[in-house]
């Protein structure tokens, strides 16, 4: 842990706030540090301040971040091959279920062939017996 935390200058809390807006919650997941009121959340903000006040530069924090926690700690993790699936994942399912979806109408299209002429004249007929 980061010892005894002195006041942080006013350009240092935009720059915990800014850290924090762009660190996931490992708890929530779906949350930024900055959003979250979990303890680990509220932990991992006196780490980033402390860290602050220690003189780290903002590339050093999330590094730091990054080496303990692994790449999924960012909020936008970087584009890199070992994220790829996250950044390009989502728009190759989209375009799996949007080419799905094509080929399903169009067999459902090739499915309505055109009636014989023996069909044609069985549905005649049954039209004419009034049912």
């Amino acid at each position: 842990m980061a010892p005894a935390q002195s006041a942080l200058s006013a350009d240092q809390e935009q720059r915990a706030d800014k850290l924090a807006h762009g660190l996931r919650c490992l708890v929530c997941q779906n949350q930024t540090l900055a959003e979250s009121n979990a303890p680990l959340a509220q932990d991992m903000r006196k780490l980033i301040r402390g860290q602050l006040a220690d003189g780290k530069t903002d590339a050093q924090i999330m590094r730091f971040f990054e080496d303990r926690y692994g790449d999924f700690v960012r909020y936008d993790p970087p584009f890199k091959p070992i994220t790829w699936l996250l950044w390009v994942g989502p728009f190759a399912l989209l375009a799996l279920g949007f080419l799905v979806l094509v080929r399903t109408l169009q067999r459902r299209a090739g499915a309505r062939a055109p009636l014989t002429a023996d069909e044609r004249e069985r549905a005649a007929r049954f039209l004419d017996s009034g049912s």
